[in-house]
């Protein structure tokens, strides 16, 4: 009895239906004019576009199993192995760097948008960081190894990319005198829209969204940015405001003519989980172990992947230069 009652909670814990379950109980829907009764509602949006989405796959057309198999997977092992360790990052990063903020923002409407904008430059260090250096890479890359896109794929995620993207997104902001509180507004809001960017064709074909993608990244963005194609590769590293992409240069649309292939560009097995959580440690501690020289093992830690001691790299960056030198020519 006691499995089947760890089970049934870990359920709710996914669909994220325990605080609704309780309003519903008590029958106090006051609460739903509070922050806490509103993420109560949403929270579960997620969960259940991911079961709708993988009925409607099975409906239309035979989705990769194996896909939803292994982020299933992923997240099973991620909640029990990492589920604290974010929350306690974010914590020791506002208690360390609160005291050095130059000011503090208020609860208004603008301050709200400077902590957003504040935010997403965070969240684009992170993210570029995470495919710049191949350390980074080696937590980030269990997000791109599927070869689909649909909802699951926001729980693949290495269970320390967490806290080094929180460490970082959290630390911008604290410094940037972003107040705690809405910090925590800003991350929820965050995290629910940077879910559903992972939408698959199953439930929105074309994720263009028309004039809202010039303002915001939209599904289409996304699903560029988890391609191995050499024009979209490295770009799109923004989550709701694309403006960081369009200052620094790595903004890219999805083009008709460039159907998407996801994945990264080792040769893997996309169904082993094994591969797809510990692939790229391997990968990288067999390149530091066969590097002549301690520089060259230090390099291949910290250089973006694709660099090789050699001289002949296959870094993203040249990949992608080539592919458009060639469109040039």
């Amino acid at each position: 009895m006691e499995l089947l009652q760890i089970l049934y909670e870990e359920i709710l814990g996914f669909l994220g239906i325990s605080q609704v379950l309780e309003i519903l109980k008590t029958g106090d829907y006051s609460v739903l004019g509070t922050y806490e009764g509103i993420t109560a509602f949403v929270l579960p949006i997620i969960p259940l576009l991911v079961i709708l989405e993988l009925i409607l796959g099975l409906i239309y057309k035979k989705p990769q199993t194996k896909v939803y198999k292994v982020n299933f997977l992923i997240y099973i092992f991620n909640r029990f192995v990492g589920r604290f360790i974010s929350i306690a990052m974010v914590a020791l990063c506002i208690g360390w760097f609160q005291p050095y903020a130059p000011f503090q923002t208020r609860p208004t409407w603008y301050w709200f948008i400077y902590g957003y904008i504040v935010w997403e430059f965070g969240h684009f260090l992170y993210h570029y960081w995470g495919h710049k250096v191949r350390l980074f890479w080696c937590l980030h890359s269990t997000h791109h190894a599927p070869e689909e896109m649909n909802l699951t794929v926001t729980y693949a995620h290495f269970f320390l990319e967490g806290p080094y993207a929180d460490i970082i997104r959290t630390t911008v902001c604290i410094l940037a005198g972003v107040e705690p509180t809405m910090l925590f507004a800003i991350m929820f809001i965050d995290g629910t829209y940077g879910a559903f960017i992972h939408v698959g064709e199953n439930l929105i074909k074309d994720a263009r969204f028309g004039f809202l993608g010039k303002f915001i990244l939209t599904p289409s963005h996304h699903r560029v940015h988890h391609a191995r194609n050499p024009l979209y590769m490295d770009t799109n590293f923004c989550n709701l405001l694309n403006i960081w992409d369009r200052v620094f240069g790595t903004y890219q649309e999805e083009k008709n003519t460039i159907p998407i292939e996801y994945g990264i560009t080792r040769k893997m097995n996309s169904g082993s989980f094994l591969d797809v959580y510990f692939g790229e440690i391997i990968a990288l501690a067999k390149d530091v172990a066969n590097a002549p020289g301690l520089m060259n093992k230090v390099k291949y830690i910290v250089m973006p992947p694709g660099w090789h001691h050699s001289g002949e790299h296959r870094t993203a960056k040249i990949v992608r230069g080539n592919y458009l030198n060639e469109k040039e020519a």
